[in-house]
């Protein structure tokens, strides 16, 4: 086999390390997303983000929801090593949720609120190619 030049057949420490650091990062955010939209009143949550008043609750939940299972996909298929192919699919999901937000808040003339969606899709696409293709996390039973 034959790898092309100047890129090694095993992946840098360093990348492995960075995919981590982003994982922990991403699983954070997401999963403390969806906990916090689904356990605080959503009078409370307009107050801080008004288009949750503005959506029927049950669009509030369902984003809650695909929020705190992407942030644990982000993350536990890889650390338990069970499916953690599951790893580079639940970076896309997430990846696939921030640019429809994009295209929420766009559409709301909300544009001005999406630097932080940019950079979440920027870091997920990170995390999928990492995973899927340069530094992949074999299942226990392959290892």
């Amino acid at each position: 086999m034959t790898t092309a030049i100047g890129v090694s057949a095993r992946p840098s420490k360093v990348l492995h390390v960075s995919l981590w650091v982003v994982q922990a990062l991403l699983g954070v955010v997401f999963a403390g997303t969806g906990i916090w939209k689904l356990l605080t009143p959503v009078p409370q949550l307009a107050a801080m983000i008004p288009w949750a008043g503005q959506v029927p609750a049950a669009f509030l939940y369902a984003t809650a929801v695909v929020d705190l299972c992407g942030g644990l996909g982000l993350v536990l298929p890889s650390l338990t090593r069970i499916k953690p192919g599951l790893t580079g699919l639940a970076a896309l999901g997430c990846a696939a949720l921030q640019v429809c937000a994009i295209v929420f808040h766009v559409s709301r003339g909300e544009a001005a609120n999406t630097p932080f969606n940019v950079l979440l899709v920027a870091l997920a696409l990170f995390v999928f190619w990492g995973r899927r293709s340069r530094a992949p996390i074999h299942s226990a039973d392959s290892a």
